[in-house]
């Protein structure tokens, strides 16, 4: 995030005595024209790229700023959920474990009127198993987790749960404050347009950090020693921007992924590419055994895997999972229960890297395996998605990728108060008290050549309309920008009347 807005020394006349802010704005200017008055293209496209990344980062930068921070918090709420929900994760080790059944059917007999979704077997000594319900309760889309102790099948606890990592309360108010300021669909439209300008705003400090007259190449990512005022905020805005833009960029994209409009996109366009996330298929036979009953069937304790009242046999959670791991399903696991025409599914849930995310499907009635998948034969596609979308959710790596996205987003929030500042630090104080820092003169695109200009536009149309928000943003801005423009020549035709 910058708001890079030098004062162009072919542009704006320079006073006699030049302030502090001015003299930087001079230091910081790209190459000059080549002689004749025919400069590069980029010397050319340069002040036009200033002028959009110094609006953007102006406009977009309090949304950048909300989702930075409530990211933050994000990325260190998974280590919290560990202190503060430590009763219900974690069990004092016992001598052995009981069959999953018994421990399913004592969070049953604790909530007779929920419905069992799945269950989280317990991964490691001393860890719970967590039994997923949906209740009257809890609201759509979230699950009630009963913590069970597996060695007494003592129930530890209930919250509520959320999404395929299970985020427990904490992650989860973070996680909808970060996605939608707990205002639903409306909330969405702050961080899809926050994250259609991230990558914009990043790239385009990049090329301005890059285009800028140094020494040594060094200070590309070091700030400049002895530097002060508006200098010495630039120095560190840019290096701290370049080490990292790639992690800004790659939040920003896979932050899309799952957005209301620029998401259908991505995903329209994946399902063409054949890089649809395949899912395996726990669908019966007609007329098999198994599954018969809805899960409420499930509240019959004498077999805590069976499904009463149903036409067929149910094997049992216990026998299920046994069969699961003789296909090579192993760790972390989620058993989701049959429900009407399917049978047990049986997922790994391991996203450390090398992740472990294979799945098999598994008949009721006897225990054969119906369908199975494997991670490696994912589109390579869909298994970047998945990574992506791992990573920028702090699941991926674990610790390191939460440290990561803490960097991340302490950066994205220094980079925006640093930006703040350079602007304010170039307000022409010796005219109005209150002003604060101008953008580059208007006209920039009229100088840029047209072999660099009608590409530009191309790609700007195509963007905008794959990403509509950055699309639509962007007409907002220029309209702004045309009014005060008309604004300004009519104060000025006023004035040469008035004369």
């Amino acid at each position: 995030m910058a708001i890079d807005d030098p004062v162009q020394p072919a542009q704006l006349a320079q006073p006699a005595q030049e302030t502090d802010a001015e003299a930087d704005a001079d230091a910081e200017a790209g190459p000059a024209p080549a002689a004749g008055g025919r400069g590069t293209t980029w010397s050319a496209l340069r002040p036009l790229v200033l002028r959009v990344h110094f609006y953007a980062g102006l406009l977009i930068a309090p949304l950048l700023l909300i989702a930075a921070t409530s990211g933050l918090l994000y990325a260190l709420s998974f280590q919290a959920e560990k202190f503060i929900y430590s009763h219900e994760l974690e069990t004092p080790v016992g001598e052995r474990s009981l069959p999953l059944g018994d421990q399913l059917a004592a969070a049953r007999a604790a909530h007779p009127k929920g419905t069992v979704t799945a269950v989280w077997p317990s991964a490691e000594d001393g860890a719970t198993t967590r039994v997923l319900m949906t209740t009257p309760e809890v609201e759509e889309g979230k699950s009630l987790a009963v913590f069970v102790d597996p060695y007494t099948a003592e129930v530890r606890g209930e919250l509520t749960s959320y999404g395929s990592s299970g985020a427990l309360p904490l992650r989860t108010w973070l996680d909808e404050l970060h996605r939608d300021l707990h205002l639903g669909d409306l909330g969405r439209h702050y961080g899809e347009l926050a994250a259609s300008w991230l990558w914009v705003v990043a790239l385009g400090g990049l090329f301005l950090w890059l285009g800028r007259r140094r020494t040594a190449k060094r200070d590309l990512i070091v700030p400049e020693r002895g530097a002060r005022g508006r200098r010495r905020t630039l120095s560190r805005h840019g290096a701290l921007g370049t080490v990292a833009v790639l992690g800004l960029v790659l939040l920003s994209a896979t932050g899309l992924t799952w957005s209301r409009y620029a998401g259908e996109n991505i995903g329209a366009v994946q399902d063409q590419l054949g890089g649809a996330t395949p899912v395996v298929s726990a669908a019966l036979a007609e007329g098999g055994g198994g599954g018969g009953g809805e899960h409420e069937g499930h509240e019959g304790h004498g077999d805590a895997g069976s499904h009463e009242g149903t036409a067929g046999t149910d094997i049992g959670i216990d026998n299920a999972l046994a069969a699961a791991r003789q296909a090579g399903i192993e760790g972390k696991l989620s058993v989701i229960l049959p429900s009407e025409g399917s049978g047990y599914v049986v997922k790994e849930t391991d996203t450390q890297f090398p992740v472990h995310l294979d799945s098999v499907a598994v008949d009721p009635s006897d225990g054969l395996v119906i369908d199975e998948l494997r991670f490696a034969d994912y589109p390579l596609l869909a298994q970047l998605t998945r990574f992506g979308i791992d990573a920028h959710t702090g699941v991926l790596l674990g610790l390191v990728n939460q440290l990561a996205l803490a960097a991340l987003a302490a950066s994205l929030i220094l980079l925006i108060v640093w930006g703040y500042r350079m602007w304010w630090l170039r307000r022409p104080t010796k005219e109005r008290r209150l002003s604060a820092g101008r953008p580059v003169p208007r006209g920039a695109w009229r100088k840029a050549p047209v072999t660099a200009l009608l590409p530009l536009a191309a790609l700007t149309v195509l963007v905008g309309w794959f990403v509509p928000l950055l699309g639509i943003s962007l007409l907002v801005f220029l309209a702004v920008d045309l009014l005060l423009g008309a604004v300004a020549r009519f104060r000025a035709r006023t004035a040469r009347t008035a004369d």
